[in-house]
């Protein structure tokens, strides 16, 4: 069920059984140039409709489109907010939702970003110590592949805008990849906290976007929406 399609008499009614809260997360970040700015949204967008179209115990929030974006900040049409934004704005959206009457909350990130997802975890943790009877879990999707995102993905240490992303967008949006970028492999010096980043990191790519397939697409997007399901029924469980 899709929140904002919702009324709220229908809403009153349907909260009862279906308590879960699922709030999918993005950005607006460079994503090559072959990419849209919002890849990590659209991709986390259809799987979270597709879980709620599937379980009638769950409504899908309407997708946050902005994140903590560090690595690409310099890059052209990246646009991020702050942690500390992104904590607040998590954590009244979960208040108000706990105040409709919805107990388990799922924030699920198409954006893998350290700082971002770390943001949510903090939000979590308090909000669970706050709320009463609330059930929370902070994450982005692709912590939860693992070794079966391994046997669809080709290219080792895949991780952005490259062979995975590249293939989610042919799937779901073929019409707004423009040809491919080039492989590439930022050597990032880590630790230091580095000031011009996109010296290091040109194309905003993380992989290759040339062995990327509609089909690989496919398979890692069912794969996507059989783990958001998973974390679904955890609820029961914790």
């Amino acid at each position: 069920m899709i929140l904002g399609e919702t009324t709220m008499t229908d809403l009153k009614k349907a909260v009862r059984r279906a308590n879960t809260l699922i709030l999918p997360l993005g950005t607006v970040e460079a994503h090559g140039s072959h990419l849209p700015l919002n890849t990590d949204t659209l991709v986390i967008r259809e799987v979270v409709r597709k879980v709620a179209e599937r379980n009638d115990r769950v409504f899908m929030a309407p997708p946050l489109q902005y994140g903590v974006c560090t690595s690409t900040g310099d890059h052209p049409g990246t646009i991020g907010i702050s942690a500390d934004a992104l904590r607040l704005i998590v954590s009244d959206i979960v208040k108000s939702g706990h105040r409709c009457g919805f107990r388990n909350f799922l924030l699920v990130s198409g954006h893998g970003g350290s700082l971002h997802v770390a943001a949510l975890r903090e939000a979590s943790e308090a909000l669970v110590a706050t709320l009463e009877d609330t059930k929370m879990a902070a994450l982005s999707i692709y912590e939860t592949l693992g070794k079966d995102a391994r046997e669809i993905i080709e290219t080792p240490n895949d991780s952005h805008a490259g062979e995975a992303e590249t293939s989610l967008v042919l799937f779901l949006a073929p019409r707004l990849v423009k040809g491919r970028s080039a492989e590439e492999y930022p050597e990032i010096p880590r630790p230091y906290i580095l000031k011009e980043k996109v010296r290091y990191w040109k194309g905003a790519v993380w992989g290759n976007p040339e062995k990327a397939t509609k089909e690989k697409g496919e398979a890692l997007f069912n794969l996507m929406v059989e783990k958001v399901e998973g974390l679904i029924k955890g609820f029961d469980r914790v």
